[in-house]
């Protein structure tokens, strides 16, 4: 007995050991994944010579070919075939798909047109967006802080459109094709990997329509630079691998704790936007983002205060 519960003690440690192993693992692949994002506008930047419909193409196909290998080398094209099987995850892959074609071809255009602050805007509101589009077509309950947190979101978005003239058109567009994009993908239990080995085999035929009909009319263009070509075939990975850091960190974290860590991606966005590419950020401009940075606090907040086992 004596031994047996020896064994015992000593198997605790060890244990507790991985499951800090595994949290050190989740954070470290959270960090990459919102890294990785944050740091696209370098890339897409670089690719200004080539039209924005063109890199999008490229990064569909490019993603689909990287991704085909990654499942290929996994034998997980079972479950893939159990997603193409369902004509109801189908016909909702398909809207998800199109939502993020669409999300990508605005977020290239924005970067390649020097709005990356606009574009960094979008992603901080969309965790708002998510809690609104969760009320008012998932009929879940808001709180008072959440309703705080979104009215303060609002102001601050009017606050954009006066410092603009307009309405934050590309911001508004980013977080909500993003956010209805999270909506559809929700109803489909499709990993990351399969869920865009899904959607970009949707979209490739477009993609490839896209990128035949620009070569026979403009021919290689700015492809034919070594440069420039290397860095379309990286829109591939560098779509595809982020969602394997992220696949890994949902596995090890509490949601909540991934929700803290969705902030360093516009938060780089901003950073690159004025420190790398010069933005100009206004008085207005930044009493905006000071509001959605008050709005995320108030959220984030909120967010762990109702997580349980938190006292209340």
């Amino acid at each position: 007995m004596a031994s047996q519960d020896g064994a015992a003690v000593s198997r605790a440690p060890a244990k507790e050991l991985v499951t800090i192993a595994d949290t050190r693992g989740g954070v470290l692949a959270a960090v990459a994944t919102y890294g990785s994002w944050g740091v696209l506008p370098l890339l897409f930047h670089q690719l200004t010579p080539v039209d924005p419909v063109l890199v999008v193409a490229h990064r569909t196909l490019w993603s689909l070919v990287f991704v085909t290998a990654l499942l290929g080398i996994g034998g997980r094209f079972a479950e893939v075939r159990a997603v193409l099987a369902d004509p109801r995850s189908l016909r909702t892959m398909f809207i998800s798909a199109l939502l993020l074609g669409c999300n990508w071809l605005l977020y290239v255009w924005a970067v390649q047109s020097g709005r990356v602050l606009e574009a960094s805007l979008g992603y901080f509101i969309n965790p708002l967006v998510n809690v609104a589009i969760g009320i008012v077509l998932l009929g879940e309950k808001q709180n008072r802080w959440q309703t705080v947190a979104i009215v303060i979101a609002a102001v601050a978005i009017v606050i954009q459109g006066v410092a603009l003239g307009t309405l934050p058109l590309v911001s508004l567009g980013l977080a909500l094709t993003f956010g209805f994009y999270g909506y559809f993908r929700k109803t489909v239990s499709a990993p990351s990997a399969i869920g865009l080995f899904v959607e970009t085999l949707l979209l490739s035929p477009l993609a490839l329509a896209f990128a035949v009909y620009s070569w026979v009319m403009h021919g290689p263009g700015a492809l034919t630079d070594p440069y420039i070509l290397t860095l379309v075939i990286f829109t591939g990975p560098a779509t595809a691998i982020p969602l394997l850091f992220f696949a890994y960190a949902v596995r090890q974290l509490r949601m909540t704790t991934i929700g803290m860590f969705q902030y360093i991606s516009p938060s780089l966005q901003f950073l690159i936007g004025v420190l790398v590419f010069g933005e100009h950020l206004s008085p207005v401009g930044l009493l905006s983002f000071a509001l959605i940075w008050v709005s995320l606090v108030i959220f984030t907040v909120d967010g762990l205060r109702r997580r349980p086992g938190v006292a209340r």
